[in-house]
């Protein structure tokens, strides 16, 4: 029998064994899920991931598909590679496929709407993770990842410190995808905290795709206009990695001479942060596979649960960082 027909039978046993649910608008932390798996044991689960593009993404694939072969789940995986029209063809896919449950990390922020609703209209519920959408939140059941916003807040709030007794920074910005959540939003948390301080001018603001790559080569352009950079804003740590190379190539120190700051805490990025070569590190963790077949469960037991589920996550300073190191798992 086709598993998404038996939610109501589900439903109905979590009802009589008076377990109880979470409001629908409420946020939540991260936790252990391995409780709330049962029942999802042999579901056809579509993800829709949005490419490979830093070890950040590697992570978060990996951590998908170990949880879905501890809760017994059917995966249905795709890799967009950075292309919206191929994430939402394999989404139309799955549709068509009929899956129990679509999960996918959008690779920007808009044009969604269409595909959700087909989802809608076939009864298939959607969870996205890691990034959110520019949606009608009825076409989704939950958003599953980290607050971008306070990120950036947290990475801006350390510069803020950190150059607190300099008359003026030059700074630049290695930025994300441009239109994706994690990009748009990170740039606004940076400016809720530093926008109205005149001092930290931003000599230029470029994307550099979330790649290693992309961070060296925009980085090199950087140096090469702008010799009296102070600080690198980098909306990821494979950027901040590339641009460390830019920088050590061009003769200087990272670290002293130009001191950055970045987001994700990924294994390498930690290295760099505990060798000197990053300043500080505001944590996104990319462990998401628990809690996608945490809430997954959930739904198809017919519970409520939160419209958005936060990650939990930390800030590393050198020492930190060196601290944490030998126990990471990404």
């Amino acid at each position: 029998m086709k598993f998404r027909k038996s939610a109501a039978l589900l439903a109905a046993a979590f009802t009589v064994a008076g377990l109880t649910a979470c409001g629908s608008d409420s946020d939540a932390p991260s936790g252990d899920s391995a409780s709330s798996s049962t029942g999802i044991k042999g579901a056809v689960i579509g993800f829709a991931q949005v490419g490979s593009e830093s070890g950040w993404r590697s992570a978060n694939t990996d951590s998908i598909k170990a949880a879905a072969a501890k809760y017994g789940v059917d995966l249905k995986f795709t890799s967009a590679e950075g292309d919206q029209t191929k994430q939402i063809a394999s989404i139309k896919t799955f549709i068509t496929q009929g899956v129990d449950v679509i999960a996918f990390s959008p690779v920007v922020e808009t044009g969604y709407d269409a595909v959700l609703q087909e989802a809608k209209a076939a009864g298939i519920p959607v969870i996205l993770t890691d990034r959110a959408v520019d949606a009608d939140p009825s076409l989704y059941k939950t958003f599953i990842g980290s607050d971008f916003i306070k990120e950036g807040e947290k990475a801006a709030t350390w510069a803020k410190t950190e150059f607190a007794n300099d008359a003026a920074v030059n700074m630049v910005v290695l930025e994300g995808t441009t239109g994706s959540a994690p990009a748009n939003d990170r740039k606004t948390g940076w400016d809720n905290v530093l926008g109205k301080e005149t001092k930290f001018k931003t000599l230029a603001s470029q994307t550099g795709e979330f790649t290693r790559d992309g961070g060296k080569k925009v980085m090199e352009g950087f140096l090469a206009k702008y010799p009296n950079i102070n600080l690198v804003y980098a909306h990821n740590d494979d950027m901040g990695l590339g641009a460390i190379e830019a920088i050590e190539a061009a003769g200087k120190v990272p670290g002293k001479d130009i001191k950055i700051v970045t987001i994700d805490a990924v294994k390498a990025g930690m290295e760099a942060l505990a060798a000197g070569k990053i300043n500080y590190i505001v944590e996104c963790s990319p462990l998401l596979g628990d809690q996608l077949f945490d809430a997954a469960s959930s739904v198809l037991a017919g519970k409520d649960i939160p419209a958005r589920i936060i990650t939990e996550e930390g800030e590393f300073n050198q020492a930190q960082a060196k601290a944490a190191l030998p126990d990471r798992k990404y």
